[in-house]
């Protein structure tokens, strides 16, 4: 049995959008970056859908065998991938989660934080591939679902403390809507050439901005 088709029945048994092993040593570490690395280029060059295990085993220059030794799947790279964006991204939203000292605060740290993730999406084109594919796939589906939930919760956390005394379930719809909403508009936004996403983003904190004090402080 040649050594893709051994990788190909062993990669058939283990799915399920996760990678296989998170290697400690340094030489399995330089593998597993650089694994990561040529899919991001493919991902950026040719779409999630069309990224190929062959062509990542041929431009990173490793066996099948190596490869299937981290990543049973496109779906496990492409979930490393999302994960380590995402990573990134709940670190701006606590950041600025932790500026809000009061309720007139609030508006301004929503309005930072669409920016942060406007000038992320722009500034990494490949998210925009990756967050596709984690609609699209079944198996990575629930990787958008964990991020958004985690922003969700992040920011239900500071409306409980500025509104101790209203309706938890009430605010925890607002901040589910809220996150939605935020997580909508940027990625119609970043669809857009710059200077028409620069536009959208502005008007959608403008709209925003009244929403939420409309929702908050009737």
């Amino acid at each position: 049995m040649s050594e893709q088709r051994r990788a190909t029945r062993r990669r058939q048994q283990d799915r399920g959008g996760q990678p296989r092993r998170i290697p400690r040593q340094q030489r399995g570490r330089e593998r597993f970056e650089k694994i990561l690395a040529v899919a991001a280029e493919l991902i950026e060059s040719h779409g999630s859908d069309g990224l190929k295990m062959s062509e990542i085993v041929e431009k990173a220059g490793l066996s099948f065998g190596a490869l299937y030794q981290y990543f049973p799947d496109k779906s496990a790279i492409i979930r490393t991938l999302a994960d380590r964006f995402n990573e990134e991204g709940r670190r701006c939203v606590e950041a600025e989660l932790a500026k809000v000292v009061d309720a007139a605060a609030l508006p301004a740290a929503l309005a930072n934080i669409v920016d942060e993730y406007y000038a992320f999406f722009r500034r990494e084109p490949v998210m925009r591939d990756i967050w596709h594919a984690t609609h699209t796939d079944k198996q990575l589906q629930q990787v958008d679902a964990e991020d958004m939930e985690f922003h969700t919760q992040a920011f239900l956390a500071v409306l409980v403390r500025l509104w101790p005394d209203r309706d938890r379930s009430e605010l925890q719809a607002i901040a589910r809507l809220t996150m939605q909403l935020l997580a909508a508009a940027v990625r119609y936004a970043v669809s857009l050439e710059a200077e028409k996403g620069d536009r959208t983003i502005a008007l959608f904190k403008k709209m925003q901005g009244p929403d939420i004090g409309r929702l908050l402080l009737e």
